[in-house]
């Protein structure tokens, strides 16, 4: 499978897609408006960055207490409670005068829960498509995050211009119904893959089997610490740009986009390769011209140009499913997808505390020169997964699980 003419020839992948797209776009519209309000209500830049990009530091929670529902509950199942409880937790938010404290305790319940089942989504596309098809499904599925990111920041900043931040946190709560909606009408049901409960017990041992092995604990780490330096710079953006942040928000989703497309669509397994080490440079070398302090209309081109080297997790997930195993493929992705995005969530604060201490162009160079520094002291854990190398000996779970329908 090689072109999005065969990959949308899979009904199921179609409606994920859709699924998918619709709970995107609800997020970012969400995420501006809550940041908009933060800032208006507090201006502090953490406490923005915070409400914009903290959430995920739930998920730290649910990697460490329930990640294993992931294998262990039907996927559509979970995939279609998430989005009604994130619909939920979008209507609540539209309570005006909802005190700050109560709206950071529906957003972090929010994502704790979705970061529980976060992974069966992941594993779904797997599942789904055919044998060496992940990679073209997955870009796509990052595609849909890119575009759904330019259009939601880029409608979430008109929407802010002509109605209130309660206003556009109910349009976020009917695209998470519509996302459920999709989901639940156009996913086939699948067994679960762990025929053990979800417990904190289970998720607990399949972590540590998971991270003993240093492949992929390379792999997590590379995966992690790089890219959620890079959103620290993002984090800064509103305090940066003010009302017109969206545009660099919706250049830094523009240049994700290409990213993904080109690595997904038209590179070869091999060049894919070789792109590894370019694109996880290109991911923070544009932001060390933020030094100089430019001008939005460069600013906007530095975002896009740098953004595209997220394409380098694209390669890198891949291996971490050939190191796998697939009786706890749901956990291995779900724990990689929480540490990226409890990473960004500290990273995010990160930058909120430097930039409360010096100029917002300082801050993001020295964020962005954190993040190369991260890229050249990880990059030689990678040999232990180059493509050539025999699977890592899977975890202990196989004995007690059933294979992967």
């Amino acid at each position: 499978m090689r072109t999005y003419s065969e990959l949308f020839a899979v009904r199921e992948f179609r409606n994920l897609f859709l699924a998918n797209c619709a709970g995107i776009a609800a997020h970012t519209t969400s995420a501006l408006a809550l940041g908009a309000l933060t800032y208006a209500t507090t201006g502090s830049a953490l406490l923005t960055a915070l409400s914009m990009f903290g959430a995920p530091l739930a998920s730290v929670l649910g990697s460490l207490t329930l990640l294993s529902a992931a294998d262990s509950i039907p996927p559509r199942r979970a995939l279609t409670i998430t989005a009604l409880l994130a619909c939920a937790g979008a209507v609540i938010q539209a309570v005006p005068g909802l005190p700050l404290w109560a709206r950071f305790a529906v957003l972090f319940g929010t994502a704790y829960l979705g970061s529980i089942t976060g992974g069966a989504k992941w594993a779904l596309v797997n599942d789904m498509l055919p044998a060496g098809a992940y990679v073209l499904g997955r870009s796509t599925m990052n595609a849909s995050v890119g575009v759904m990111q330019i259009t939601g920041f880029g409608l979430g900043g008109v929407l802010l211009i002509w109605l209130s931040p309660y206003q556009v946190f109910l349009i976020a709560a009917v695209l998470r119904a519509v996302s459920a909606a999709v989901g639940w009408f156009g996913i086939t049901e699948r067994q679960a893959r762990a025929t053990e409960r979800a417990s904190t017990a289970r998720t607990m041992r399949i972590n540590r089997e998971l991270w003993a092995h240093p492949g992929r604990r390379s792999l997590y780490l590379n995966l992690w610490l790089p890219n959620g330096l890079v959103v620290g710079c993002e984090a800064l953006f509103v305090p940066y740009a003010g009302e017109r942040a969206g545009f660099l928000f919706a250049a830094a989703a523009a240049g994700m986009l290409a990213g993904d497309v080109v690595v997904g669509r038209f590179l070869s397994a091999a060049a894919r390769e070789r792109w590894i080490r370019p694109l996880r440079l290109l991911l923070a070398l544009p932001y060390l011209a933020f030094a100089l302090h430019p001008a939005l209309p460069l600013a906007a081109l530095l975002a896009l140009v740098a953004s595209a080297g997220y394409a380098a997790a694209l390669p890198l997930q891949d291996r971490l499913i050939t190191h796998s195993p697939a009786e706890a493929r749901g956990q291995a992705l779900g724990l990689q997808q929480n540490g990226m995005m409890a990473g960004q969530a500290v990273f995010a604060a990160l930058a909120g505390v430097i930039a409360d201490r010096m100029p917002l162009n300082w801050a993001i160079t020295v964020l962005a020169a954190l993040s190369l520094i991260a890229t050249l002291l990880l990059t030689r854990g990678l040999r232990h997964t180059t493509p050539g190398n025999e699977p890592l000996s899977p975890p202990s779970v196989t004995r007690t699980t059933e294979p992967t329908r």
